[in-house]
């Protein structure tokens, strides 16, 4: 008895923290995985080359959240599966939305369950907003920030002082590194064998490269030498870590909006919205996102 192959997915690709379909970071899109394992999943992320790609299936039993507006999501780099990725979170939030109309949507991840809604903005475009797992933030022993350093080949005195290194995690682990000027965040050449072999060590996604253009408003950059790729264009998850980390070290009040521009020095611009609520402790990471043209 000779069994049928399922027909290979449709695979989406969408643009998020942009209206461009050439800014902010493109994602792939699946918005129906079933029957794919974790090597199928895998191929179709790699084959594609974005930093991430994500898979809907159903939801597991008694998640809870409306019928229809409710999955379980993976996510994986050409190289690996990460536990939770935010700009395809938007991506994919966005994607449904076109389909399904724009309301609530509940994601399962390997981080956990993270609320999503998408609502129509100004221009008649879709804005998602995730909520994110509960955070945390911790330290980094010395000679793993030296090593981040060496790797980023940045001396120790081109650090903000006033903003220290910690790893910060929202559903991913980032370790957060900020300049002392915008100079030194423009000028990323690093070694990514290096950096890569320190992050699988201390199970971080990216890092998160900063520089405080004023008390809300951030340029950051992303390197992901562990997923395949040199830099991420627009990074949700590690922008809801950041977010964590300032509230947590109290450089920022809540409420707050906080603005992170990302995607500047590769090309893809792309912008982020953070906001911290004073009754909870958790971060919600906004942005817009379109559909990529075939071809584009």
């Amino acid at each position: 008895m000779t069994t049928t192959p399922r027909p290979r997915p449709e695979v989406l690709r969408y643009t998020a923290f942009s209206r461009d379909p050439d800014g902010g970071n493109p994602a792939g899109v699946v918005l129906d995985a079933t029957g794919l394992d974790d090597a199928g999943q895998l191929a179709i992320a790699a084959e594609l080359g974005y930093s991430e790609t994500a898979f809907l299936t159903a939801p597991p039993e008694g998640l809870g959240g409306e019928p229809g507006r409710t999955f379980t999501a993976r996510y994986f780099s050409p190289k690996t599966e990460v536990p939770f990725c935010g700009h395809a979170t938007i991506a994919t939030a966005i994607a449904l939305a076109s389909q399904i109309g724009p309301g609530d949507l509940l994601l399962s991840t390997r981080a956990g369950t993270v609320p999503v809604t998408v609502t129509r903005d100004a221009s008649g475009g879709y804005l998602a907003t995730l909520t994110s797992v509960e955070p945390e933030v911790t330290g980094i022993a010395d000679d793993d920030l030296a090593e981040a350093l060496a790797a980023l080949s940045w001396p120790a005195g081109d650090l903000d002082p006033e903003l220290p290194p910690r790893i910060a995690y929202a559903g991913a682990r980032h370790l957060v590194l900020a300049a002392a000027g915008r100079a030194r965040l423009a000028d990323l050449d690093y070694d990514f064998e290096r950096l890569a072999a320190l992050m699988r060590r201390l199970d971080l996604v990216t890092l998160q490269l900063v520089w405080r253009e004023s008390a809300t408003v951030f340029h950051v950059r992303d390197p992901f030498p562990v997923g395949g790729v040199v830099e991420d264009p627009a990074t949700g998850a590690a922008a809801a870590a950041f977010g964590a980390y300032l509230r947590t070290l109290g450089l920022v009040e809540a409420p707050v909006e906080l603005t992170l521009h990302q995607g500047h020095d590769m090309g893809r611009p792309g912008l982020i919205t953070v906001s911290l609520h004073s009754d909870d402790p958790f971060v919600r990471v906004s942005g817009t996102g379109v559909r990529i043209p075939d071809g584009g």
